[in-house]
């Protein structure tokens, strides 16, 4: 490092994304500082992943042991089951805690600089970090950008976060609603479904696009209507907007269909959750000092390498990772890019292979994808020229899953007819989060389903969902 730098590299932003890359930074021998306003650990262990991952696990062990049909086929009889709120939420907090203490510990552990402040660009090559006590200005050599997102409100709620809440509030558990509204299908949306109806909560679903669940694989989504929406107390509406949202007691929520924009009904439920999606925090961060600019929806546009980009070329010693990219919003993507980065910074090339990074909502059944979908996989054989297939198992056939009486779910392969490169994979059942990632290196390495139909697998174990779709694809 020259004598005219502080640092090598300077992160803004100490969340999943910034951590792995600080990490990262520290094993390549740079001399890394992280900034942090606000809570280590950002949006996934403070407000998302983890803390939601806790509240699944305590819901999921409240509806298997109050589904006495399920317990019962297996011989065994429990009377009754009691849980507090208090409790659960604890639980989720708790782990919050202990992730967030880890992370700071790996961060000191490895000598990587804190600091807390407010940090934005000042300049080309220098960091201004306002802190409760003084300003400082640093000189880093790189300086990388991992803002994080935060949830998006449409026009027309009003949140008070007691009664109108997003899922920063959600994840604390702070009441059980007898009736709660959640505006989103999507992971969220389904994740909190999840819980609120496993603790005894009516849900009322409303998504604005004609269909539930249209971020995934259509035949995926037909199934999980089937198993996580209504065989449960949920009830939905598809293709209205949530127009307008008064919080209070009871909450007020007018409905007004997508096409004639006509308001269709009222509704007045005890609480609503609003689950509509993230925007990038990229404000304040001090871009317009290096002349870049968002695009118009808020994000930070960066190159494969995560390249801070200025009219698609690179702008020097800039970069960004994570949500604020836009590319994928998700915690595990956020930190292979942070590393990707880095290396990039080592004058090692490098790019994100987004088709290889899964993706998982944490429902029971849980649902899992990796690569392109059916649609998406035959729109690139278009363009390309060749033909796209795919091949289906049901867990039904799984003799692990039959062991465990849990048989919803199909596994669902999508790959090339000349070549039998795996493009995609698409699970729903129990443990589908884990299950994905075999299918996920796959699609990293270009494998083909001819390739991985000859993998021998271990039996009886969940994996053979998608070995016998492999092996029904050659």
């Amino acid at each position: 490092m020259s004598q005219d730098f502080d640092y090598d590299l300077v992160i803004i932003g100490a969340g999943v994304g910034g951590h792995g890359a600080a990490l990262h930074a520290v094993k390549c021998g740079l001399k890394t500082a992280i900034i942090e306003a606000k809570d280590m650990g950002g949006t996934c262990v403070n407000r998302g992943c983890i803390p939601s991952k806790a509240l699944l696990a305590a819901s999921g062990r409240v509806r298997e042991m109050s589904d006495q049909d399920h317990l019962q086929q297996l011989g065994i009889q429990v009377n009754g089951i009691t849980f507090t709120r208090e409790a659960i939420a604890a639980h989720a907090n708790d782990l919050v805690s202990k992730i967030q203490a880890d992370l700071t510990n790996s961060l000191t552990r490895l000598k990587v600089d804190t600091i807390r402040g407010w940090g934005k660009v000042s300049g080309p090559q220098e960091v201004t970090v306002v802190g409760d006590n003084e300003t400082r200005i640093l000189k880093a050599k790189e300086i990388m950008l991992c803002p994080g997102s935060v949830p998006f409100v449409p026009p027309g709620i009003e949140i008070d976060h007691k009664t109108v809440f997003t899922s920063d509030e959600a994840v604390k558990l702070e009441t059980l609603p007898q009736w709660i509204a959640i505006i989103g299908s999507g992971y969220i949306g389904l994740e909190f479904s999840d819980v609120y109806t496993a603790l005894g909560c009516e849900v009322t679903m409303i998504e604005a696009l004609p269909d539930l669940m249209p971020g995934f694989d259509p035949e995926i989504a037909k199934i999980a209507e089937r198993v996580l929406i209504k065989s449960r107390d949920i009830e939905t509406y598809t293709g209205v907007f949530a127009t307008k949202i008064k919080a209070g007691s009871p909450v007020e929520i007018e409905l007004t269909d997508a096409k004639t924009k006509e308001v269709v009904e009222i509704l007045e439920v005890d609480a609503c959750l609003v689950a509509t999606g993230r925007i990038p925090a990229t404000k304040n961060l001090g871009l317009e000092t290096v002349g870049v600019e968002t695009d118009r929806r808020g994000f930070i546009e960066v190159n494969d390498q995560m390249q801070v980009t200025k009219d698609g070329k690179p702008v020097p010693h800039l970069w960004a990772v994570g949500d604020a990219t836009g590319k994928m919003m998700l915690a595990h993507a956020a930190s292979g890019q942070g590393v990707v980065a880095v290396e990039n910074i080592c004058g090692r090339k490098t790019e994100v292979d987004y088709r290889a990074i899964p993706a998982a909502a944490f429902t029971h059944p849980e649902i899992s994808y990796v690569g392109l979908t059916e649609a998406q996989a035959k729109e690139l054989g278009e363009k390309e020229g060749f033909v796209v297939s795919t091949a289906k198992t049901y867990f039904k056939g799984n003799s692990k899953a039959l062991a465990e009486k849990e048989t919803d779910g199909i596994a669902k392969v999508v790959y090339r007819q000349d070549t039998g490169e795996l493009l995609g994979a698409h699970i729903i059942g129990i443990h589908a989060s884990d299950l994905i990632q075999e299918a996920a290196q796959a699609i990293a390495d270009r494998k083909s389903v001819r390739e991985l139909a000859f993998h021998v697998h271990a039996h009886p174990t969940l994996s053979e969902v998608l070995d016998e779709a492999y092996k029904r694809a050659v």
